[in-house]
This record gives C-alpha cells, structure tokens and sequence, in this order.
C-alpha cells in the first residue's frame, strides 16, 4: 500500500468520532427544545447549560477534524 492511500484510510477512519457529534448534538437540541416546552420560565437556567454541554460536543468534531487534517498532511 502505498503512504499516500494509508494517510487518506486514516484520516477518514479519524473522522468516524463526527458520526457520535451529530448525534450527541441531535439528542442536546432536543432535550433543550422539550425542557423549554414544558417550562418556559427555566430558560435562563438550561440557557447555560446548554450553551456548555454544545461546546464541549463541537469540540470533540474539532478535534477529530484537527487529528485528520494532522494525520492528512504530515
């Protein structure tokens, strides 16, 4: 196998963690969009939380973008 071919393989199979963010994120939107329905007057309080729990799941699909690129182009 050529180095090329295998630096392609491993920066896609270092991609794969995206698959988990998209669908952490799905389940973090949701919960956020049904706690608010059921009670409006918490919003300032799940607004924090929110905003951290979306944080910290992006960053896990940076990441896993930084450690593709890495493994792509050195």
């Amino acid at each position: 196998m050529e180095v090329e071919a295998a630096k392609l393989i491993g920066a896609a199979i270092a991609l794969i963690p995206i698959l988990g963010v998209g669908l952490g994120l799905g389940l973090i939107f949701s919960s956020y969009n049904e706690a608010i329905g059921r009670n409006p007057s918490a919003a300032e309080i799940l607004d924090k939380k929110f905003f951290i729990t979306f944080a910290l799941t992006e960053a896990l699909a940076i990441f896993a973008l930084g450690v593709s690129l890495v493994i792509l182009f050195l």
